[in-house]
């Protein structure tokens, strides 16, 4: 039986779910960031917000919550060309995949992970990827993860699980999972102190949290949100 996991944390809604979720699960919690020339680099501020918050309102998590690792990988923001990490609009490229795609993005952040996770003890990765409500990045995919479980395991003698807690579901059951783990404190916190927004702004207060409105983040976040506020009435 596993006792120790390494999330893979932003500071956004679904990386702060998936934290909630491996505190209810495991009794030694890391948390892994990474700083990649985002432009959203508000989301490294969140982060600590969020780390904060959770230690100070929910006191049977706070002694599992461990060691915070934030690691510089800027060098993935020079090589690519993502709307992401440049000044560039979004748009489809002529791939099929929007230009909010970053290349090898959450290849290199399970490795980084998976490095850590060896030296620091710990059994299990959890990352916030999915299916469902996604822009088809294929490094989301169910399996892409299986793949780079295996890597891992194999290329470091290992047995390493990732876990995708978030792969099968939408954004509105998203919102439900916080719910149920944590109940309406963890649901504010989320809406009040994580950010998804691709643009960085902090400035623009909606119900479900703060960004611009009209970014594929802000859009996504905003209909899972409005399908589980129904669904709660």
């Amino acid at each position: 039986m596993h006792t120790t996991a390494l999330v893979l944390f932003s500071g956004g809604q679904d990386s702060t779910t998936c934290l909630a979720e491996a505190l209810c699960k495991y009794e030694r919690v890391e948390t892994i960031g990474f700083d990649y020339g985002q432009r959203h680099i508000v989301e490294l501020d969140a982060r600590r917000t969020v780390l904060a918050h959770l230690r100070e309102r929910f006191p049977y998590w706070a002694p599992r919550l461990g060691e915070d690792h934030l690691v510089n990988v800027d060098v993935l923001g020079r090589i690519s060309e993502s709307s992401l990490t440049q000044d560039i609009a979004f748009e489809m490229q002529a791939s099929g995949l929007p230009n909010t795609f970053v290349p090898g993005r959450n290849l290199l952040f399970l490795t980084l992970a998976g490095a850590l996770a060896y030296r620091r003890g710990l059994e299990v990765i959890v990352t916030g990827v999915c299916e469902t409500d996604f822009s088809g990045y294929p490094d989301c995919r169910d399996d892409t993860m299986k793949a780079m479980q295996l890597a891992l395991s194999l290329g470091m003698d290992r047995r390493f699980v990732i876990e995708t807690p978030l792969m099968w579901i939408d954004k509105a059951a998203t919102w439900a999972m916080a719910h149920r783990l944590g109940g309406r404190p963890l649901v504010d916190l989320i809406v009040e102190d994580t950010h998804t927004c691709y643009l960085g702004d902090r400035g623009q207060r909606q119900a479900w949290g703060y960004g611009c409105g009209h970014c594929p983040a802000c859009e996504l976040r905003a209909r899972g949100w409005e399908r589980y506020a129904a669904s709660s009435r």
